[in-house]
């Protein structure tokens, strides 16, 4: 039997600060994860809702980026 995972969906202040711990721009975080900018503005203000999958996506991120020794850069 495969374990079931369950994956809680951010809230728009919650990405914001991941971001801003992690010392990306919202177009830095855009850029790693392939989208435009606007996309993260709109997350982060309840404009668009936040993928199921992204609180996924920046764990990969957060792994990368430190194995990379990076801390975002504030790029």
């Amino acid at each position: 039997m495969i374990p079931m995972v369950t994956i809680e969906v951010m809230t728009g202040k919650e990405l914001q600060e991941w971001r801003r711990k992690w010392g990306l721009s919202q177009k830095g975080l855009a850029q790693r994860l392939g989208v435009i900018r606007v996309t993260v503005a709109r997350w982060e203000t309840g404009t668009r809702a936040i993928p199921s999958f992204l609180s996924l996506a920046l764990e990969a991120l957060e792994n990368r980026m430190e194995k990379e020794g990076r801390h975002g850069e504030g790029v």
